[in-house]
């Protein structure tokens, strides 16, 4: 171990600071990875609110890769390919998105070998599709109404016992008609039978949610989380913003304001800090004003945009975390992208890059992730390293035909099916769906 960590300090010592790259430069990128990019289905692909979680997984046992995405409408559709055969299957529409984007599917693989497709109908309940075969994807999906929890944001993980786990968000003015419109907070329910029956988070630890707040001053009481990684030594890692109505009163997702930073532990249900404080199994706005914000950000609307962004990303380096996350340009100039790094003390934050929207993270080694990111209305996906959660340096260009808007990585991926693009639609309305999907996967290093 003394060994292991002079060679990481070494290695700090020897990298130099990178300076913050053009957006635009994607001719200076020098590639140290070759991607291949299969377009899977065309012109099919709706707007979409999904997180980057939960979006496919791969199955060991019938060497195949699952995909999930969403279509006309919202609706939800699920493709395999099979690497033996380096087939993809049809698209197979397995249930109805009722034409909100927010009602994209998230999709795992129960114990059982049943493949769940989640979704959080907004503001309204949460269901769950089930494969009618293990390890299959194809046939008539069975679909189950868990709760009448006026869910959104479905983002669900299974850990190593087979517990499945969904976090949502409650619209609380939903259920009982009375709660300001911007308390919003993230709960979740917990299934230990592959799904036949849940209990919620309420249930389990008596608290009303598990994170969230009812009072701030400045009315931000709405939870968006940005990213949710579970690791393979059972944490799992939580990336988020506040939103609400701000000085305005109590207004639906008028502003958003700062990053915080927490994690989860399935095993006794409690949340903690960056530097290890046990918050137990519910946090309020002291906790996360006290031990869990990352950066302070202002409680304006830069540019016309909603800054920070919905969607932010997490990782660790040798057990430290790091966070992606952008925001809108104060002087009206691109967005502004950073990289916060705890250093085992507190949060340092620094910015790294400008126009990029990124979508995806994924580890490429002990030291090394790999980032995903987009440019507004350009086609191809652009990537970059981040070293030892510091330093960020470009790497390649995975083309595509048309601008990409949402990317997730595979659980458990199997080359060439590392990643899924799911392309822009054209048109914000659901029942528009012109985005192509795309699955890219390294042919050469």
């Amino acid at each position: 171990m003394t060994r292991l960590l002079r060679g990481v300090m070494s290695a700090v010592l020897l990298l130099p600071l990178v300076a913050v790259p053009s957006a635009n430069a994607t001719a200076d990128l020098q590639g140290k990875a070759e991607f291949a990019v299969t377009t899977t289905a065309t012109n099919v692909a709706a707007r979409s609110d999904r997180r980057p979680v939960a979006g496919g997984v791969f199955d060991k046992k019938v060497n195949k890769t699952f995909i999930s995405w969403a279509g006309q409408y919202e609706d939800s559709y699920v493709q395999s390919y099979d690497h033996r055969k380096s087939t993809w299957s049809t698209p197979n529409r397995i249930a109805d998105g009722a034409s909100d984007a927010h009602n994209y599917p998230t999709m795992v693989q129960a114990r059982d070998g049943h493949l769940l497709i989640f979704r959080g109908m907004h503001n309204i309940e949460l269901r769950m599709s089930r494969s009618p075969q293990p390890h299959s994807a194809d046939g008539v999906w069975e679909e189950t109404l868990i709760s009448k929890n006026a869910a959104t944001y479905p983002m669900p993980f299974v850990t190593r016992d087979g517990t499945i786990y969904v976090f949502y968000r409650e619209t609380t003015r939903d259920l009982d008609g009375t709660t300001p419109t911007d308390t919003r907070p993230m709960l979740y329910v917990v299934s230990k039978d592959n799904g036949k029956t849940w209990k919620t988070s309420t249930d389990l630890t008596g608290d009303r949610f598990a994170i969230g707040s009812t009072a701030r001053a400045d009315n931000m009481n709405e939870i968006y989380i940005g990213q949710l990684r579970q690791e393979d030594n059972g944490r799992v890692r939580i990336v988020y913003t506040l939103a609400g109505g701000g000085p305005e009163g109590n207004k639906h997702d008028r502003y958003h304001r700062n990053i915080y930073y927490t994690w989860f532990d399935p095993q006794n249900r409690h949340f903690y800090s960056a530097a290890g404080k046990d918050l137990g199994t519910q946090i309020d706005d002291a906790d996360q004003e006290k031990h869990l914000k990352v950066a302070e950000t202002p409680l304006t609307l830069p540019n016309g945009v909603k800054s920070p962004d919905y969607i932010q990303q997490v990782g660790t380096t040798l057990g430290q975390p790091f966070l992606l996350w952008f925001s809108g340009d104060e002087a009206g100039g691109p967005l502004r992208n950073y990289l916060s790094t705890w250093n085992g003390r507190k949060w340092e934050t620094k910015e790294v890059a400008r126009g990029l929207r990124t979508r995806e993270v994924e580890p490429v080694d002990l030291l090394t992730w790999r980032v995903y990111a987009t440019e507004d209305g350009k086609p191809n996906v652009n990537t970059y390293l981040v070293r030892l959660g510091r330093f960020w340096s470009p790497e390649t260009v995975i083309p595509t035909a048309k601008p990409v808007q949402r990317v997730e990585i595979v659980e458990n991926f199997r080359d060439p099916a590392r990643a899924i693009f799911s392309g822009a639609s054209t048109n914000r309305d659901v029942a528009i769906a012109d985005g192509d999907i795309y699955v890219a996967g390294i042919s050469r290093r």
